[in-house]
């Protein structure tokens, strides 16, 4: 059986926390994130089954209503992308970087999923939402080449959905940003 998660993002935290027990009860799944966003949003993420977690999704989908902001089911996610949400994969040395910024966590973990899948970089962090008016941003490192492509993968999948904010490679980060970057 595929493992996968899954992201349901609202703007109401009522709605949230009833969608999140609606979707615990509707299937086998694990609550890994139930939490408040700025600006006003509340976020949940499942993990289990892949059935399970598209079932989970699809009754929090149906009763967020209007106060969907976004959602995503991911199969198969890239080993990387759990420990860049919850703090920071190490990076030894500096390296050129890319920054995708978006509107929603949802989008940003699919981005960053598909990205380091598509490339030779290192996916450093998932800044989820918190104090930036709910938007989410991924950085990766590498080779300038891998971070380009990353980058244009990432892009390209924020994109489709409509969630794209702004996009920077940095070639040489001075060491005061690097560190900022990838230390946190």
């Amino acid at each position: 059986m595929s493992q996968a998660i899954g992201i349901l993002e609202l703007t109401s935290i009522a709605k949230g926390m009833e969608a999140g027990d609606a979707m615990l009860k509707s299937a086998n799944v694990d609550l890994l994130v139930s939490k408040t966003l700025c600006p006003g949003k509340f976020l949940l993420m499942l993990g289990g089954d892949v059935g399970a977690v598209q079932q989970a999704i699809a009754t929090g989908e149906a009763l967020a209503g209007d106060k969907l902001v976004d959602s995503l089911v991911l199969a198969n996610i890239h080993a990387s992308v759990l420990p860049a949400i919850s703090g920071l994969n190490s990076v030894e040395q500096r390296q050129a970087v890319g920054i995708v910024e978006t509107w929603s966590v949802a989008a940003c973990i699919s981005a960053a999923d598909r990205a380091v899948k598509a490339s030779n970089v290192t996916l450093v962090r998932v800044h989820m939402a918190f104090g930036i008016g709910g938007k989410c941003y991924m950085v990766v490192a590498g080779e300038i080449s891998d971070v380009n492509n990353a980058v244009a993968v990432a892009c390209e999948s924020a994109g489709e959905r409509g969630l794209l904010v702004g996009r920077s490679v940095i070639p040489r980060p001075h060491e005061a940003m690097w560190r900022q970057m990838v230390e946190g």
